[in-house]
């Protein structure tokens, strides 16, 4: 296979949670550049509606549907209007997210199960009914989206979420154990894990802590609005065809230090 077909997406359908912003919509172009019809979902469907007109205008065809990931009507109507519209499930981003700032000692119990709950269980939800799917394929691609602060303490300077930093973690043992349960019936289970990008979530946090986190970073950068396309990329289409379970760190380096 030559090394263009290895990242071509043409003809593949892929669902991308919270793709009207952010880290979201970075993905979601990314996938319609390689060909990709695309579905958005998020709670906010006016700016997944708006995005789905941009990805319409490469020549794909897109969908924007209104959809909360801890509710699993909501996340059964994407699976259904996806299966009707396009036939079949090839890709899933689970990128949904949700953050509370707050010292451990003070963070609500309800901003907790709030964190939890959007972060862990909405990834399991959607991940379960698309898998379903895909397992009766026998292939598709997951791919969640953890954090760097699912794989180490961070410095409460700049980020005191310690219910954040759990769900990540938690996200990243929940791939790697699907990845084991679904790899035999055709299914791969990866997760990127990003560093700091200027988006909605993490506007407060770089501004208060900017500093500190280029400091703690090899490459003195942020993440920019093409640097998770690649990453992406390559765990949707045949190039990561061997691997499942991995996390692929996107950080310039800030896990390392």
């Amino acid at each position: 296979m030559h090394v263009k077909e290895l990242f071509d997406l043409t003809g593949k359908v892929a669902i991308v949670t919270g793709g009207g912003r952010g880290l979201g919509e970075q993905i979601a172009k990314g996938f319609a550049e390689a060909g990709a019809n695309v579905v958005l979902c998020s709670r906010n469907e006016n700016a997944c509606k708006e995005v789905s007109e941009e990805l319409k205008s490469i020549g794909v065809e897109a969908l924007a549907i209104k959809c909360d990931v801890t509710n699993p009507e909501d996340v059964q109507n994407v699976v259904n209007q996806t299966k009707e519209k396009f036939g079949r499930i090839d890709i899933l981003v689970n990128n949904s997210g949700a953050s509370w700032g707050a010292p451990a000692e003070d963070m609500p119990l309800e901003a907790w199960q709030k964190v939890l709950n959007v972060n862990v269980t909405g990834t399991f939800i959607m991940s379960q009914a698309v898998g379903k799917i895909m397992l009766e394929q026998n292939s598709g691609k997951i791919i969640n989206i953890a954090s760097v602060a699912g794989l180490q303490g961070t410095n409460p300077k700049y980020l005191d979420a310690v219910g954040y930093s759990a769900s990540k973690g938690a996200v990243v043992n929940l791939t790697r154990d699907l990845a084991v349960k679904w790899g035999s019936r055709g299914v791969h289970v990866n997760a990127i894990a990003p560093g700091f990008f200027p988006t909605k979530m993490s506007k407060d946090v770089i501004a208060h802590g900017g500093e500190e986190i280029l400091e703690g970073t090899p490459l003195r950068k942020f993440g920019s609005e093409n640097d998770l396309k690649g990453a992406a990329l390559f765990l949707a289409a045949p190039a990561s065809d061997f691997v499942t379970g991995a996390i692929l760190v996107v950080d310039g380096g800030s896990s390392v230090m």
